[in-house]
Parts: C-alpha cells; sequence; structure tokens
C-alpha cells in the first residue's frame, strides 16, 4: 500500500513515528512536508496530500496536526476524500469497516504516541465492509460537487 504522510508543525514528531510504523508493515510512504517544527499552515500540507490520494497516486494518507482537526476539514475540502480524525482504536476499525475512510487525521496534543500507533496500525489493516455501507458511501461521492 501506498501511503500520502503529512503534518504541520504541531504534528511534526508522531509523524516520524508513524513513519516507521508504516515500514514496519511493509508499506511504502512519501512525506509531504513539512521538514521541521517551524511554524506552518496545516492546509498547506494537507492539500497537497489530500490531493495524490484523491487522483489514486495513493491509496491512502495520514495526516497530524496538533488537534486534527484542521487537517481533517482541510482534507475533506478534497473531491472524494473521506478523512475521519480518530482518536481512540474503534473509531478507526469502524471508519475502515462502515466509512471506507480513504484518510486518517490525528492530533498529536490529543493523543498519546503509543496510542497513535495502534490507530495507524487498526487503520492499515482493516478493510471496507462493503454491503450497505457501500449504498451509503454511494450517496456522499454523488453529492460532492
Amino acid at each position: 500500500m501506498k501511503i500520502a504522510i503529512a503534518s504541520d508543525h504541531a504534528g511534526f514528531e508522531l509523524k516520524d513515528s508513524i513513519k516507521s510504523l508504516i515500514k514496519e508493515l511493509g508499506h511504502e510512504y512519501e512525506d509531504f512536508g513539512p521538514d521541521s517544527t517551524a511554524s506552518v499552515d496545516y492546509a498547506d500540507y494537507a492539500f497537497p496530500a489530500a490531493e495524490k490520494v484523491a487522483d489514486g497516486t495513493f491509496d491512502r494518507g495520514i495526516l497530524i496536526c496538533g488537534t486534527g482537526i484542521g487537517m481533517s476539514i482541510s482534507a475533506n475540502k478534497v473531491k472524494g476524500i473521506r478523512c475521519a480524525l480518530v482518536h481512540d482504536l474503534f473509531t478507526a476499525k469502524v471508519t475502515r469497516e462502515h466509512n471506507d475512510s480513504n484518510m486518517l487525521a490525528m492530533g498529536e496534543r490529543v493523543v498519546g504516541p503509543g496510542v497513535a500507533l495502534e490507530i495507524v496500525r487498526v487503520w492499515l489493516t482493516t478493510e471496507f465492509e462493503g454491503g450497505r455501507h457501500a449504498n451509503r458511501i454511494g450517496k456522499i461521492s454523488n453529492y460532492e460537487c
């Protein structure tokens, strides 16, 4: 699986830990930045990563900022993106099973590093159930402008 990953300054440290886990799980990734903890605007990193997931260059994407909120809002502005803001294992699992989320957003200031890595592991290994959920996802896709 190919993963797009990005953060802002507030998610920079957690992003590095997640990159190591992605490699450990046998996946590829591209880091869309930033490359330091200098203050940046999250949308400048969320949009390019989300666009590459939406166009199929990457299978999924992971975004990290202080709370995950700004990144998730930004990513969800890109047509074809279903970015879930997740802070626990249950929603990490269900957003894949029921919502076929293609991007994950988390907050480094909200989730501890151990939990964050488990969230990523669950999210990357959980498959979409399809069935009745596919119809619901179709309604979302049809609504997008």
